[in-house]
């Protein structure tokens, strides 16, 4: 998720201050990042330069950020890349753009997608970055209870070579949620008809049980699993993320959010941190609906991300002092706490 890229590396990619013995933004090169940062950016830039090398490019660099003007200056500079603008053919602009500068759009729950939602509740697919692990045992007779069931492999959601899964996920990316699942349903009805398998036509809501009840009809016949493999697996993707207990987690982030948006105009941030302070939970007094410490620092870097234009004063003092109390206890508190908050601590 965005905030595990982001919150450990906030304060090597915001940049300093103007002042006295300390460079401007304008000022900072690759040297001044620290060590595990110039790393990555050299990477990137190895790897860009290969992308534009592939594609025969001779870029123009435009740089919005302090870190995106320091991985500019690392490209313009970078042996391979000034010999391949000398012969390369084709033109391009690329825009480097600080994420930093939108936290908000970063660690926000936007809309009604998805795919979005697909992407951020289902466990990685291991050795990738955008794709994930949809477990298959439904479409076998295994019988099992574990979720993590390692037997079967998994399947995903790239299906470059099924035309009907490719239409899916364009549905899933850019539908609404509803009707995206009701898209799911139709793709399935269609596949399971072209197959003479005895399925019934449901009207009304789509639910993950009925979706469920129709990838059962392919379980039994192997030709029509082999010829609709691929969307088979977008539909279970489909299924495990409505049932996955972070998808309700998801709808309350985006209430929150979106409550905040309507209030913060009206509220002062004193008054928004107090809102927030009673659900600030230990370990102990959490139930599976409370958020945990990785929530709250979400929810603290969306609402300080567009709150704007903050009025200081002893009761935004006491405000944040309450919250930071509640939130060091709870991360104390952890019995076992996630990586995440490891390399925070």
């Amino acid at each position: 998720s965005a905030e595990l890229c982001l919150l450990p590396a906030l304060a090597a990619l915001l940049p300093p201050l103007p002042g006295p013995g300390g460079p401007g933004p304008a000022e900072v090169g690759l040297g001044a990042l620290p060590a595990e940062l110039r790393a990555a950016v050299r990477a990137l830039v190895g790897e860009l330069d290969s992308l534009f090398t592939a594609l025969g490019l001779r870029e123009e660099s435009f740089a919005v950020g302090a870190l995106s003007r320091v991985v500019a200056a690392e490209l313009a500079s970078y042996a391979s890349a000034r010999n391949r603008r000398r012969t390369a053919t084709n033109k391009a602009s690329v825009i480097f753009v600080d994420r930093t500068l939108d936290l908000a759009g970063a660690v926000g729950h936007h809309g009604d997608s998805l795919a979005e939602k697909i992407l951020s509740v289902l466990p990685k697919l291991p050795g990738h970055k955008t794709d994930v692990m949809v477990n298959m045992v439904e479409l076998t007779a295994l019988q099992t209870t574990d979720e993590t069931c390692s037997i079967i492999a998994p399947g995903c959601l790239a299906q470059p070579n099924d035309p009907a899964a490719k239409a899916l996920w364009e549905s899933f990316m850019n539908l609404k949620q509803k009707e995206a699942v009701m898209e799911a349903r139709r793709h399935l009805v269609e596949a399971a008809s072209r197959e003479n398998l005895p399925i019934k036509m449901s009207m009304g809501r789509v639910t993950p049980e009925q979706l469920s009840s129709y990838i059962q009809l392919f379980r039994n016949n192997l030709k029509a699993l082999e010829n609709h493999c691929g969307l088979l697996q977008l539909v279970l993707a489909t299924v495990q993320t409505l049932k996955h207990p972070h998808t309700s987690k998801w709808d309350n982030f985006l209430a929150f959010e979106r409550l905040l948006l309507q209030t913060i105009g009206e509220s002062e941030m004193p008054s928004v941190l107090n809102q927030l302070l009673p659900m600030i939970k230990s370990y102990n007094e959490r139930t599976k609906d409370d958020y945990a410490c990785e929530d709250f620092l979400v929810l603290l870097i969306y609402i300080y991300s567009v709150v704007g234009e903050i009025k200081c004063g002893k009761e935004l003092d006491t405000a944040e002092e309450k919250v930071k109390r509640a939130l060091v206890k709870a991360i104390c508190d952890e019995p076992e706490p996630s990586p995440l908050l490891q390399k925070i601590t």
